[in-house]
């Protein structure tokens, strides 16, 4: 493989689709691929079978000096092939994109980072490691991949600076596209919802206890209730580079005037509405329902699993009582069950991988600024974030996809980044370690 572009190939081709099933998966082969591209084998760490993670190191010449680490990962979601045009696991090249699974999440930036690691390996060493690792299961938590990692190999995995995901295109800013910097995230608080009842012939349902119906209910109250606002100082950072009227500014960073201007905002960009709530709305999707044995059986359990996000300021007490409101006198026969739990998370928009980011920026753009986004979904960097690495999620696109619609296709139909955009962000990420380096020393 001569570049990052056959490599995000490779890995799309590679399906490591994580179900959320320990056996699923199946980083190894990507792990492979890798060994393949850099010629060597890193270091392999295998907490279940078939669930590899590797890193690479590059001694730094001062063992005192910080570590930076380049990290992504090798698992994606699965896939429904029907709403697709091209095969998800294709890795196709059309219309100068590559198509497939994971091409934006986050398979493009994982290449990205080998490639840029890949020519430092022969270059003088740094001044302090630089490390490249790719993980398994960051989509089902981080079990088998960093969370495992951190807790078990702290020193080995440890760094002080990190470039990882999300990696963004450039939103309308004042005086045009400004590049975007991930500094933060929500946190996730998954629950389980559960009812009980009395199994019964499902031809007799008078007076029938059946757990589905409170737990119907439930879910439905979940879906369409109003959530609390919590207004972060990274929000307020990133509501002050938008182009938006100085109204709408002042309206996305006021709590009682939120809700209004993202319902104004969804006329006319319903994605970007999308993500304006989400990133200042604690949000709870109803993702899973279980019940019942047989058609004709009724159910006496019934289970929903609901993916809880949670802002900086909001707790696991913010979403009991949000669904005691919301509940009602259901709220005495549903349990509550929170499964994964993690806080909200950011670094401030500081510091020497700061600054040679905003360095890298102002080399291939010719402005030095960027805007600091949160992603409402959760990534591995929390994991070093709560051991106070600063970490940042950062790339460099074509305009071929704005960023509404890039948000899209997380976790969507059509997943694709242009070839264009591979090669901007490998020649980005290679001035970001320069201008590291530079500070380094």
């Amino acid at each position: 493989m001569r570049d990052a572009v056959e490599l995000l190939q490779a890995f799309i081709t590679n399906a490591c689709v994580n179900d959320g099933t320990p056996d699923s998966g199946q980083e190894v082969r990507s792990v492979q691929t890798l060994v393949e591209f850099f010629g060597e084998t890193g270091q392999v760490f295998e907490p279940h079978p078939g669930r590899q993670n590797v890193l690479y190191r590059i001694p730094g010449q001062d063992p005192r000096a910080p570590r930076l680490m380049l990290m992504g990962h090798l698992d994606v979601v699965p896939v429904s092939a029907d709403g697709w045009t091209h095969n998800p696991f294709g890795g196709d090249i059309d219309d100068g994109f590559v198509w497939g699974r994971g091409a934006v999440d986050m398979l493009n930036l994982t290449a990205a980072m080998a490639a840029v690691f890949r020519d430092r390996m022969a270059g003088p060493p740094p001044q302090g490691d630089l490390l490249f690792l790719a993980v398994a299961d960051e989509e089902n938590g981080g079990t088998y991949g960093a969370e495992y990692l951190v807790e078990e190999h702290w020193e080995t995995v440890r760094a002080e600076f990190m470039l990882t995901e999300i990696a963004y295109p450039a939103i309308d800013g004042d005086g045009g596209p400004i590049p975007t910097i991930n500094v933060g995230e929500k946190g996730p608080f998954w629950h389980q919802l559960r009812a009980s009842g009395t199994p019964g012939h499902g031809s007799q349902p008078y007076g029938a206890d059946n757990a589905l119906i409170p737990l119907a209910r439930a879910v439905v109250a979940v879906a369409g209730s109003a959530t609390p606002v919590s207004i972060s100082d990274d929000w307020r950072d990133f509501v002050a580079t938008l182009g938006l009227t100085s109204r709408q500014k002042k309206a996305l960073v006021d709590p009682d005037q939120i809700d209004e201007v993202i319902d104004e905002l969804a006329v006319t960009d319903p994605h970007f509405a999308r993500y304006v709530h989400a990133c200042t709305h604690l949000t709870m999707t109803p993702t899973v329902l279980n019940a019942g044995a047989k058609a004709n059986v009724i159910p006496d359990e019934a289970v929903a699993s609901v993916d809880a996000r949670l802002l900086p300021g909001q707790d696991e007490d913010t979403v009991r009582s949000h669904l005691a409101k919301i509940l009602g006198g259901d709220a005495e026969v549903i349990d509550v069950e929170l499964v994964r739990t993690s806080p909200a998370n950011s670094s401030r928009p500081e510091g020497w991988l700061w600054e040679s980011l905003l360095d890298a920026y102002e080399l291939n753009l010719g402005e030095r600024k960027a805007a600091p986004t949160l992603t409402p979904a959760s990534t591995d960097a929390r994991f070093w974030r709560e051991r106070g690495a600063a970490a940042y999620g950062a790339g460099l696109f074509c305009d071929r996809v704005s960023f509404p619609e890039f948000l899209t296709m997380f976790h969507g139909h059509d997943e694709r980044v242009s070839v264009d955009s591979m090669h901007l962000t490998v020649k980005f990420l290679t001035d970001v370690l320069s201008g590291f380096e530079h500070r380094a020393r």
